[in-house]
């Protein structure tokens, strides 16, 4: 069995073909040139270098490298990143270990610097996110983590892009995800939640009872030096009673003598007056005798 590699196969082709040295050397200056031909797409920057120095940038579309002299060192995309990064078993400044998520919206606005001031920054990114997130995270207590979240990611974009502007990358914003606390915490949590609403709850009751009775004694003061007022605030009540559909208020004498200011008291004390003058008639008593009878 007769094994051929591949330049036996070249000597053969060449040796079978008079114009092969043409097609050879056709077949060479591809394999060079096609490596030269590049292309960027419209998001992206092309880091070029020549003899391993800056040389500088290319735009969107096709561009020729020199062969062997230039290179590209990186592609770079200069759109929008969206990192999620985490902080895991963080203690807070009231020594509560927490899970926090969030998100980092970044970008590079100088390829240059990126490649060339750091190694892989977009790692570099996510490391610096995390420490930031940390050492936010230690400096407040576990209750103004929960509740000041858009704070938080305000102080860690403010943190990241200090320190990522040196290398050509802008921090936009980050975003506080999820705050995970152990179970245990968050029952206890819950409960103390749960009676301090209950403790607002019975001093708003206490503090309206409180008005309420401050109210009842300044109006007692204005009944007791106006009767006429107490008179009428009694009839009022009674009104309003009366005024409910299919209700009926039995008043005692006392009171309707108490209250008998107008028609009320007035039909009261007349049919006192006339009730006893009209006794009540026999069955056929009362009964006048025709004009025709004798």
């Amino acid at each position: 069995m007769v094994v051929f590699g591949t330049a036996d196969c070249l000597l053969v082709f060449l040796e079978l073909r008079p114009d092969s040295e043409i097609l050879l050397a056709a077949i060479i200056v591809g394999l060079i040139v096609a490596p030269a031909i590049q292309m960027a797409y419209q998001w992206e920057r092309a880091v070029l270098l020549r003899f391993g120095k800056f040389r500088g940038l290319r735009k969107s579309g096709l561009f020729v490298l020199v062969p062997v002299i230039d290179k590209v060192a990186q592609f770079v995309d200069q759109r929008v990143r969206v990192t999620d990064f985490r902080a895991e078993t963080t203690l807070t400044a009231d020594t509560v270990p927490v899970n926090v998520d969030a998100i980092a919206f970044w970008m590079v606005w100088d390829a240059q610097k990126a490649v060339l001031e750091v190694e892989h920054f977009d790692d570099a990114v996510i490391l610096s996110a995390q420490t930031a997130l940390r050492n936010a995270i230690g400096k407040d207590d576990l209750a103004v983590l929960l509740s000041e979240r858009d704070r938080l990611g305000q102080e860690i974009q403010k943190v990241l892009d200090e320190k990522t502007s040196g290398w050509g990358i802008t921090t936009q914003a980050v975003e506080i995800r999820d705050v995970i606390i152990p179970k245990g915490l968050e029952d206890a949590m819950s409960r103390q939640a749960q009676a301090e609403r209950e403790r607002q709850s019975r001093i708003i009751l206490s503090t309206a009872e409180t008005e309420i009775a401050e109210k009842f004694a300044r109006a007692s003061e204005h009944y007791r030096d106006n009767p006429v007022a107490l008179h009428l605030r009694a009839m009022n009540m009674v009104f309003e009673g009366l005024r409910q559909k299919g209700s009926m208020i039995i008043v005692p004498s006392t009171a309707v003598e108490t209250m008998g200011l107008g028609a009320l008291g007035g039909l009261t004390a007349f049919d006192r007056q006339v009730a006893p003058e009209t006794p009540p008639q026999e069955e056929g008593a009362g009964a006048e005798p025709s004009e025709g009878a004798s």
